[in-house]
């Protein structure tokens, strides 16, 4: 089962997340990453390197998240794979500097 991205990461995109991963199944949008699920090996090693919390194991996606489920595997395909760590956004007063 692949992972899937929340809306958590929305505007804070820590890229530490992209760094761990054994795949190519991150894409980078303006303002947070999806992971496409044909390409997610279910490693898990993207979890605890999420400081937002924003990733989740597909059974494990909370409630309010579940519409990320269906945006990760449309919206994987349409921003290009992300390889490298960036600096993260922190445009919003909740993300988590380190």
């Amino acid at each position: 089962m692949p992972h899937i991205v929340t809306d958590l990461c929305i505007d804070c995109k820590h890229t530490s997340c992209v760094a761990v991963c054994p795949v190519d199944c991150f894409h980078a949008a303006e303002r947070t990453l999806y992971i496409d699920p044909v390409e997610c090996i279910d490693c898990g090693a993207c979890i605890p390197e999420c400081p937002e919390n924003a990733i989740f194991d597909l059974p494990d996606v909370p409630a309010e998240y579940q519409h990320c489920v269906r945006e990760n595997a449309e919206q994987s395909k349409n921003f290009p794979v992300i390889m490298e760590t960036l600096p993260p956004l922190l445009g919003r007063p909740d993300c988590k500097r380190s």
